[in-house]
């Protein structure tokens, strides 16, 4: 548990820091439009794949 924990967080780090510093010049990239919504996005990604079975 503290794993898949530990994966959400850094993948939420890693998106929150795509959507801050990866700005598409148009805003109209979905996933670098919004730090907010891509850090969601790492969050779920990071616990999926830490928490996957083997």
């Amino acid at each position: 548990m503290a794993k898949m924990i530990f994966g959400a967080l850094i993948g939420a780090a890693v998106g929150g820091a795509l959507g801050y510093f990866g700005r598409c010049a148009s805003g109209q990239c979905p996933l670098t439009s919004d730090p907010i919504v891509t850090a969601l996005i790492g969050f779920a990604l990071g616990a999926i794949f830490v928490g996957r079975p083997k």
